[in-house]
């Protein structure tokens, strides 16, 4: 009896030293560093290491901005306005600007990294018009002044005289909510703008002056630019060919000038519409190295007729998109895009109810836990 007691305090001794030195008892040395390894490794998939944001397109929204705090959403997209900051005779792009609205999101405790709609891209250059040159130089400096402030990409789209556009901005989605929707049928036969009839190659000459001219800033600058899908993918608008409509044209894009300055925002809805398969087109373009942007969002139907739904009803299988995004490594910022306007609230913005943003995150933070979790 006293010699199994014996036995069992010197084994008690034993692992107890074995634990104060770090060992496990029949493992290897746990250092220190390998805890700060583990934890940072926990860190990193918070979000599944991407940087979740929302859109401010009406600005300061302190009721949004509260709401994204206390999500912990903490990535601001939005544009540059000197009328944000009480600077409205400075242009846009000058950096006296770009430094006072970055700080400004700063002191909201946001952190802006992405710019959509950015100054000095216009119809002139998009067209081919007298002054293209002139914007061009003057997006190149307002992409180095964003460089000064630490925002490093930029989301453009190439639809000149008409962009976004839909025939419905209050369609009766699931439940009541109000969803945007388009129906080709019912703007085919309007008449063409003051621009008459457009081309696709006119558009591709002027995309190729555009990026042969900005992209090699951009890479001065360490800028992201990230084009946007046509919306919708119609061959044309009033009379306005649309180019950036098939995966096909996005490839070629890229290759016009290829660079790690020249890539693509995956708008989800826009690359379902037209026809391609998510998790498929996202390996292919992660492999590229081109994606830096997200927006996140759901549909249902084809480009010439279809509608926003809310993220868990479309046809896109979110969570193998997001798993896609994942295991390509994306760091990027992602947010969603055209929720549904839920009950009582305001549908004088359609696609950016302040609920249906609220459900969005949730449902978009629950897919990013899924996909780090399944990886473990």
């Amino acid at each position: 009896m006293n010699h199994n007691r014996r036995n069992f305090i010197r084994k008690g001794v034993g692992i107890a030293a074995a634990l104060s030195a770090g060992r496990a008892v029949a493992g290897p040395l746990v250092t220190e560093e390998t805890l700060l390894h583990n934890r940072r490794q926990k860190e990193l998939v918070r979000d599944a290491g991407m940087l979740m944001s929302e859109a401010y397109f009406d600005g300061f929204n302190q009721h949004k901005i509260a709401l994204c705090r206390q999500m912990d959403v903490l990535g601001a997209v939005g544009g540059i306005n000197p009328k944000m900051v009480g600077l409205n005779a400075i242009n846009p792009w000058e950096l006296e600007v770009v430094q006072a609205v970055k700080n400004a999101w700063d002191n909201e405790g946001l952190k802006l990294t992405v710019i959509e709609g950015p100054p000095a891209l216009g119809d002139k250059t998009k067209l081919g018009l007298e002054g293209r040159d002139e914007e061009i130089a003057n997006f190149i400096t307002f992409m180095h002044n964003l460089q000064k402030v630490g925002i490093d990409t930029i989301c453009y789209n190439w639809m000149p005289a008409i962009g976004w556009y839909r025939t419905d901005n209050a369609k009766r989605g699931r439940g009541g909510a109000l969803v945007t929707a388009f129906d080709n049928d019912a703007i085919k036969d309007l008449p063409p703008t003051q621009y008459g009839v457009v081309s696709k190659e006119q558009l591709w000459k002027t995309l190729e002056y555009f990026l042969k001219a900005v992209v090699p800033e951009a890479e001065k600058a360490g800028i992201k630019l990230a084009m946007h899908p046509d919306d919708p993918q119609v061959d044309q608008i009033r009379g306005i060919s649309r180019i950036m409509t098939t995966v096909d044209n996005f490839k070629r894009m890229l290759d016009i000038y290829p660079s790690p300055s020249n890539g693509i925002t995956m708008c989800q809805g826009n690359f379902s519409l037209m026809g391609a398969d998510i998790p498929t087109i996202v390996r292919d373009f992660g492999k590229r190295k081109a994606i830096h942007f997200i927006h996140f969002r759901n549909v249902r139907g084809g480009k010439f007729k279809f509608e926003e739904t809310f993220h868990d009803e479309g046809q896109i299988d979110m969570y193998e998109a997001m798993k896609a995004y994942y295991e390509i490594g994306f760091k990027g910022a992602i947010r969603p895009d055209h929720v549904p306007t839920m009950a009582e609230d305001s549908n004088s913005f359609p696609g950016y109810s302040t609920i249906g943003t609220l459900y969005a995150n949730g449902y978009i933070r629950g897919l990013m836990e899924s996909v780090t979790k399944q990886k473990m």
